[in-house]
């Protein structure tokens, strides 16, 4: 089976390196890692003890850096290493301030340049986030004598562990992985019917994050003032689902003040044609009164989302009316507001738990969930959504700490 995971990880490498001249994309990924062995080597010299956390993209990312930053706090003598697989994820954080020393792309999955990458520092401790496992990476460190976690771990019924083929990543996991952290007692219970018996549940560490959101200053300029009195609707990392959604309910209730954070700022241009009479966030000034009689606002300014979700009523949270992927509902729910998504969302379980706790509902199509939305914010239904407001912040406070838990462990 090792033979036959040295020719995919060849192939993924050959994959990407031909599908990089179409795909923009897939090009920073494999131009960013013929960096990433001297980013290390001009920050690390082979003494440096460093914790390092791997994170496949911005989510994981997110998942993970509670961790890392009480894991900072505790050893201040270690340096910070952070990697990435998806160019999304690298280039959202290398942009903001962030507590790593070095942050760069984790280097392709090949037992050469895994170990020459490894070699430059003394990795004291590792930690991948939910599922990204490297089998010869997680060898190389072990052979060092590195301690390795997976922290939010997350197992589902259709991994590689649960098939036929599936022993040979198990055993690996078995043998190079010190402890596992999950999110729910359904994944431990998935690690544990494969031997991966080393496992505990701590939670999910986004809960710790977007608890800490609260205490921030989520003060947005202009925002109250051109909300008003009306109520207040979301729609955040939209895609072409949610932004119909926006176009059905201002046609249907013109006192609902929108604002719209398209998922990629390429999405602006649609917007304004969808909604000629809208704003746009970077061009608002004082004064601009105008700018309070319109419906929507839209967002075309990064690192403001979750500060909006506290001045929303409800919010519309993309990703779900398609694969690509159901966008952080926790940033929203954490200030009490019910949330609204499409139902593909497998691996989200916290969208499941969230619906139960009816904070939350997930709808098959974007003309039902405009509907809902249209409901929630009718004056006469005041009740129902103060009852969900409730519901999304109660949902939020009863998650454990996890944080707390998995660094207990750690530090035992």
């Amino acid at each position: 089976m090792a033979f036959l995971y040295t020719i995919f990880i060849n192939l993924l490498i050959l994959g990407m390196k031909i599908f990089s001249w179409f795909n923009v994309k897939t090009k920073k990924g494999v131009e960013g890692r013929k960096e990433s062995l001297h980013k290390v080597k001009s920050v690390f010299s082979k003494t440096d003890k460093v914790i390092w956390m791997h994170a496949a993209s911005l989510g994981e990312y997110e998942q993970g850096l509670p961790v890392l930053e009480r894991l900072k706090e505790k050893f201040l003598d270690h340096k910070i290493l952070v990697t990435f697989f998806s160019p999304s994820g690298y280039e959202n954080v290398i942009k903001k301030n962030h507590i790593a020393d070095v942050i760069c792309y984790l280097p392709f999955d090949k037992k050469s340049l895994v170990r020459e990458f490894v070699s430059q520092m003394n990795v004291k401790l590792f930690f991948t986030v939910k599922y990204d496992y490297w089998y010869n990476l997680l060898d190389e460190l072990k052979n060092k004598g590195t301690k390795i976690y997976v922290i939010s771990a997350l197992f589902y019924e259709r991994q590689a562990f649960f098939t036929s083929y599936g022993k040979w990543f198990t055993k690996e996991l078995q043998k190079n992985v010190d402890w596992f952290f999950h999110q729910t007692q359904l994944s431990l219970a998935l690690a544990k019917s494969v031997g991966l018996v080393k496992s505990s549940v701590a939670g999910d560490t986004r809960f710790d994050r977007v608890k800490q959101l609260r205490n921030r200053d989520n003060h947005v300029n202009f925002i109250s003032d051109f909300i008003g009195n009306n109520k207040a609707v979301v729609f955040g990392s939209s895609w072409q689902a949610e932004e119909k959604m926006a176009e059905m309910i201002s046609g249907k209730n013109e006192t609902v003040k929108m604002i719209v954070a398209p998922h990629d700022l390429k999405r602006v241009e649609h917007l304004k044609n969808i909604f000629p009479d809208a704003y746009l966030y970077s061009e608002v000034q004082k004064g601009q009164l105008s700018m309070y009689s319109a419906q929507v606002l839209i967002v075309d300014s990064i690192g403001l989302l979750s500060k909006l979700y506290s001045y929303a009523d409800v919010a519309v949270v993309g990703g779900g009316f398609h694969d690509a992927g159901l966008h952080n509902i926790l940033e929203a729910a954490t200030f009490g507001t019910p949330v609204i998504f499409g139902n593909h969302y497998k691996k989200n379980p916290e969208a499941d738990e969230l619906i139960f706790a009816d904070g939350g509902k997930a709808f098959g199509d974007e003309y039902a969930a405009a509907e809902y939305v249209l409901f929630l914010t009718n004056e006469e239904n005041k009740e129902e959504l103060m009852v969900m407001s409730q519901n999304a912040k109660q949902f939020v406070d009863e998650k454990p700490n996890s944080t707390a838990l998995i660094l207990q462990k750690i530090l035992s």
